[in-house]
């Protein structure tokens, strides 16, 4: 009987600043897909809770940062033989504020946002032109490109065999 595996739901956030994107190197937890990989800010959509609200609260919680705006992208589909299926949910902001009260008044005061230690990995500012020569899964530079060039109605799917992406439907 073939019976079909529903895929997970999640969302991810590029957080802008001073032409620079607040990106996490994932290095820290054990058994991880994205292991060695530069990734956005985000995580799985809990039961009951939307896209836009798994957002805000991924951010909030991996980087303590509350989301005053954010767009909404489009949606990217993962396909993975080996790692299974994923329906990403894409935004970007660059309307945002520290959550922890002396954070807050440094970022205001023109201090800019060191993030906290974070149990995933390492959270850095990279520069908008060293975005692309970060290690990454070689599917995220299509949408991260879109991105960049300011597009904001992004659908694709992306089809991986093993490690490999063989295919970019947009």
């Amino acid at each position: 009987m073939n019976e079909k595996i529903q895929a997970d739901r999640t969302t991810v956030c590029y957080i802008e600043y001073n032409n620079e994107f607040l990106m996490l190197y994932r290095n820290k937890k054990e058994n991880d897909i994205n292991e060695g990989k530069w990734i956005g800010i985000g995580g799985k959509i809990e039961s009951g809770e939307s896209p836009d609200e798994c957002n805000l609260r991924e951010v909030r919680e991996e980087v303590g940062l509350v989301l005053k705006s954010f767009d909404f992208l489009g949606v990217v589909k993962f396909r993975s033989d080996m790692y299974g299926d994923d329906d990403m949910h894409l935004y970007y902001s660059d309307d945002f504020e520290p959550e922890d009260p002396d954070a807050k008044r440094i970022f205001q005061e023109g201090g800019g946002y060191t993030p906290p230690e974070c149990e995933e990995g390492l959270l850095k500012w990279i520069k908008k032109e060293d975005l692309m020569t970060l290690p990454m899964w070689e599917g995220d530079r299509y949408f991260i490109r879109k991105i960049l060039e300011g597009d904001k109605n992004i659908s694709m799917t992306i089809k991986y065999e093993g490690d490999n992406c063989t295919v970019i439907n947009e």
